[in-house]
């Protein structure tokens, strides 16, 4: 069983900040990729950010300068810190992981629960 779980979601402010934490825990041999997706209402889950186990990070345009992400393996935790967030940023957000749960079976993408994230102009 593998089990990602977010927190740090809220209501904020139009140019406030917010960072977000997401946790694999269970049973885990070995994380690859972590990220974030976020979906609004009506809208298609877009992916918006995403690590490496080495730290290569990837952003999408609308986020780029303003979220960063960041990720402790130790941990097997992946960090969104979220800055000069806009109203347009109001969305529920959800991490993945893509990881191994034994070392010879197969790369599996999990997914966290969501966090509502609210931005008020």
């Amino acid at each position: 069983q593998v089990q990602l779980v977010e927190s740090g979601g809220g209501l904020v402010q139009a140019g406030g900040s917010l960072r977000l934490s997401c946790t694999a825990s269970g049973t885990i041999f070995s994380i690859n990729a972590m990220g974030w997706y976020r979906q609004a209402p009506g809208k298609q889950r877009e992916l918006h950010a995403t690590i490496t186990k080495d730290g290569n990070t990837n952003y999408a345009d609308s986020v780029k300068g303003r979220f960063t992400i960041s990720r402790d393996n130790a941990k097997n935790t992946v960090y969104l810190q979220m800055s000069s967030l806009k109203p347009e940023d109001t969305a529920v957000y959800y991490c993945y992981a893509r990881l191994a749960r034994g070392r010879w079976t197969n790369w599996d993408d999990y997914w966290g629960q969501g966090t509502q994230v609210t931005v008020s102009s």
